[in-house]
């Protein structure tokens, strides 16, 4: 099982069953023509002949979702439930962990990866966006570009930000039971 992170929204998405795709960063971005091959996955360096560049991810993995936290007592709260649970805004409960703190074994919800391939960032398509759990006002892939740049350190954006259309990892997955 391998860690992955994600913010609150995008934690209500997967648990509305809207968001069943992520993208993430390619790092270090290639700095030449690359192809992408499959079995296993990997961007293939066309002038020197090589996998240089391995995904996070393959099909088969197990991930866990971390999501911002707080113990309360023995049990585990989470800030995507905050708005179905009126009862906390009466409550004195403390303050949230972000989401890399989260411990495994706080762990609700668990993916299975179905698909990885490598493209650019602005080749999604509306219907992608929408598997990216954007709707309404933000559910064509111009959309996604406001929510994308979102996630990204403000002194990133040049490097890794919609306008760069950074190459990144595309991730499917679909939901299953803690191993």
């Amino acid at each position: 099982m391998k860690p992955i992170l994600f913010n609150t929204e995008m934690v209500r998405a997967i648990l509305d069953g809207r968001k069943t795709t992520t993208r993430r960063v390619i790092k270090p971005q290639p700095d030449r023509y690359f192809e992408v091959h499959e079995s296993p996955i990997y961007l293939y360096d066309v002038e020197f002949g090589k996998g240089i560049i391995n995904p996070p991810y393959q099909p088969g993995d197990i991930l866990y979702v971390r999501e911002t936290w707080q113990k309360f007592g023995r049990c585990y709260i989470f800030k995507a439930d905050e708005n179905s649970v009126t009862w906390w805004r009466d409550q004195n409960i403390g303050k949230w962990h972000p989401s890399i703190h989260m411990p495994k074994e706080a762990a609700r919800i668990f993916l299975c990866v179905t698909d990885v391939k490598a493209e650019r960032l602005q080749n999604i398509t509306d219907e992608e966006a929408e598997k990216e759990g954007c709707n309404d006002a933000t559910s064509t892939a111009m959309g996604f570009s406001y929510v994308w740049d979102s996630t990204i350190k403000k002194s990133d954006l040049n490097k890794y930000g919609w306008g760069a259309s950074p190459w990144v990892w595309v991730i499917s997955f679909e939901r299953c039971k803690k191993p």
